[in-house]
Parts: structure tokens; C-alpha cells; sequence
């Protein structure tokens, strides 16, 4: 490999870019916020459905209570109307508990929301927001009484909208989510039972199931922890529980393991040596199974148990999480092949994903990088992405609002 030289994220150069970037970004998910929370914009840039998403308005409170510690201007109030949307709008169960999905009525709640409520509140508290701490603790509450598995250290995927009938099935979704809201609330709280939580759900996903499966990380699994192998498969493009392997989330999940690593050393504990060796792990087995396997460039979505490509589209997430876990893994080890990735995935973007006409990124392209919509019909936040023009300014750290307080 070629002299490399200085890593990007080094570069003046490219984090003037990254901000310019992450600015643009800002702008054009602004024009989401409905009175209710935030909304969803089409392809178009415009408004599809004007019903406020509980997802939605608790990204949009992560996002910008970070560019508030950024310092950018306007972005305050943006994060303080998210806040007042889910403490005091119908997105809450103010009798019962939680969020419901949008503000259309009850619906099941679920997990993998209320781990980004509680990033939304952790982020806020870190932003010095007057309300984080309010939603922060609320969310708190109902993690403890409802979603936290004691003994399995794992959070229940849903329940009905009354708390009743839990969902008979453990997923790595929202566990990783969940993980990634367990790291915001231990630098929010101070408190380390957070850190417990996010490793031991680490420990789980990142290193005992991959070493049951050849390295790779299968998602879908009974109560009883019993592999769902056709789980999905009539309907292998979901968003959120699709049929087979998510070579994305592999990727993902190597960067939440120096995440954790990253907030183990913070407070003088002795952290795990297989945090680095999975993350790397986990990362290279994202790489060779999903990048490219059609000989177009790009991670596709899903593969099969054999390796075979399922859904051969790009998603926009896929490719920024994939970039921040080379960022953070050059940064951990210095090896130039994770600092070639990062670029070459940078490049991907840039010329296929970023949408310079509309705003905003693409969510989703097909193989030759034409719009596609099988997943993701929408752009519904700036949640990936902008994080993605975030985590290079930082050091390598438990939560993005703690490495930007760093």
C-alpha cells in the first residue's frame, strides 16, 4: 500500500469539509419540524407525511443538541421544540408510560425507540438543554421498569401499548441501539451501571454470538435464544428485521466495541482485550462479505447464510457507520488499510449518496447508484449521516455528546 500520509481527519482540509457538510445537513432536515415533533420529507426535500414520528423527533433532538455544542447557531431551539414534543405531546403515553410510534394514537412500544429517546435526553443533558434531564430521567424510568432483562442483560423488543405482552423474541437491534443509549447515559449520569449494561449487551452481540457463527453476527433469535434462521423472509427488505445477515450492522457494532473500550479506559477499568480484537473482527468480516460483493462498489444491505447477496441495495446508513468504525479503528491501532477504507467509503458517498440538488442524502441506491426505495422510500432524519460528519472530530469516545464535551 501507497505512503498514505497524514490521516484525513487530521486533514484541516477535510473537517472543514465535514463540518460545511454536516451544516448542509442541519438545513435540510429543519424543514421536518411540525408542531408535534418532526415529521417526514420525501426525496423531493418536502414533507410526505405530516404526523410527528417518535423515531424521528428523538433523532432530531440528538442532532442538534450536538451541533448546539458545536456551537452552531439555531439548532438550540430545534432540539428544545424536539424535547417539548415528547414530553408534552401526544407522541407520550402520559398515562401509562413511554412513546407510541407517532402521534396518530397507541401502537406497540418498542425498544429500539426508547433507546433513542434516551440518546435524545442524554445527548440534551450533555447540550445543557433545560429540558434533557427531564426526558433523560423519564426514559430512564421506563427502561428499568419495562425493557431491561435482568439476567439476560439484554432490553425486551416490545411490548402492547398497555405493557402487556412482551415480545417473545430477542433481536440485535435494539440492543445495539439500546448499547449505544447505555454509553450516552454513563457520560450523562456518571453513573457506571450504564457501562455494565452496554457491555455486557456488547459482550453478547459482539463477541459470544459471532463465536457461536463463524464471526458473523446473526440478528434474530427466539426468548429462549434459539436461532431464527427464516425469521424475515417473507418480507427480506424490511428496515429494521430483515431476512439473513446485515453486514452494515457488523460494522456498526465493531465501532460500539471502541465505544466501550473507549469508556472503560475513561474511568481507569480494566477493559476487555476482545473489545479491539472483535471490533477489528467484525469490521473485516463487514468488508469482505459485504462491500462490493456484486463488483460494484458500495456495502450492500443484506446477505445470505451462504454469503450470497439478498438485498443488493445501498443504504445510506450502511455506509456511514461503516466509515466511522475505519475512522475509530485507524485511530486505535494506526493500520493505513482502515484509513484506505475510510476514504474510499468517503469517496462513495460523496459522488453517489450526497444529494446536492435536493439536500439532504439519498437513503438508498441500487447497484449502479440510481435512487432506489425497496427499504427506505423515505429520508426521514439526519441521524447517520450527520453523526458520520461528526465522529472525525472527535476523539474516540463512549458517546458523540461526551467527545465533543472532551
Amino acid at each position: 500500500m501507497a505512503d498514505l500520509g497524514s490521516a484525513w481527519a487530521d486533514r484541516e482540509g477535510h473537517r472543514s469539509w465535514l463540518r460545511d457538510e454536516g451544516q448542509r445537513l442541519l438545513d435540510h432536515y429543519r424543514r421536518a419540524r411540525v408542531p408535534a415533533g418532526f415529521a417526514t420529507l420525501g426525496n423531493s426535500g418536502t414533507m410526505v407525511d405530516e404526523t410527528a414520528k417518535a423515531i424521528i423527533t428523538a433523532r432530531m433532538v440528538h442532532c442538534y443538541a450536538l451541533a448546539s455544542l458545536m456551537g452552531v447557531p439555531s439548532a438550540a431551539p430545534l432540539a428544545d421544540h424536539g424535547l417539548e414534543a415528547l414530553l408534552d405531546g401526544p407522541l407520550r403515553d402520559a398515562g401509562r408510560g413511554g412513546w407510541f410510534a407517532d402521534a396518530s394514537g397507541p401502537s406497540r412500544k418498542q425498544a429500539y425507540l426508547h433507546a433513542f429517546v434516551a440518546l435524545a435526553g442524554a445527548s440534551a443533558t450533555m447540550a445543557g438543554r433545560p429540558r434533557g434531564d427531564e426526558l433523560m430521567c423519564a426514559a430512564i424510568d421506563t427502561i428499568d421498569t419495562h425493557f431491561w432483562i435482568a439476567g439476560e442483560e439484554v432490553l425486551r423488543p416490545s411490548f402492547a401499548a398497555d405493557w402487556s405482552d412482551p415480545e417473545a423474541y430477542r433481536g440485535a437491534n435494539c440492543c445495539m441501539h439500546g448499547t449505544e443509549a447505555c454509553l450516552a447515559l454513563a457520560d450523562a449520569t456518571g453513573e457506571e451501571r450504564w457501562l455494565d449494561r452496554a457491555l455486557s449487551m456488547a459482550r453478547r452481540f459482539g463477541h459470544d454470538i459471532p463465536a457461536a457463527h463463524d464471526g458473523r453476527l446473526p440478528e434474530h433469535f427466539d426468548a429462549d435464544w434459539t436461532l431464527l434462521p427464516d425469521y424475515g423472509a417473507d418480507h427480506p427488505a424490511d428496515d429494521r428485521r430483515p431476512w439473513g445477515l446485515t453486514p452494515g450492522h457488523f460494522a456498526e457494532w465493531g465501532g460500539l466495541l471502541l465505544k466501550v473500550e473507549a469508556a472503560c479506559l475513561a474511568l481507569g477499568r480494566l477493559a476487555p482485550d476482545w473489545l479491539l480484537s472483535q471490533a477489528t473482527a467484525l469490521f473485516d468480516k463487514a468488508m469482505a462479505q459485504g462491500w462490493a460483493p456484486d463488483g460494484k462498489p458500495g456495502m450492500v444491505y443484506t446477505i445470505g447464510w451462504c454469503g450470497e447477496i439478498s438485498v443488493p441495495n445501498r443504504a445510506y446508513w450502511v455506509q456511514a457507520e461503516t466509515a466511522n468504525t475505519a475512522l475509530m479503528l485507524h485511530r486505535r491501532t494506526g493500520e493505513d488499510r482502515f484509513e484506505a477504507t475510510y476514504r474510499m467509503i468517503w469517496d462513495y458517498i460523496a459522488e453517489t449518496l450526497i444529494d446536492r440538488e435536493v439536500g439532504g442524502w439519498r437513503p438508498e441506491v441500487d447497484a449502479d447508484g440510481h435512487l432506489s426505495v425497496a427499504v427506505y422510500p423515505t429520508r426521514e432524519d439526519l441521524y447517520h449521516d450527520f453523526q458520520a460528519t461528526v465522529t472525525p472530530l472527535i476523539p474516540v469516545s463512549a458517546s458523540v455528546a461526551g467527545g465533543l464535551l472532551a
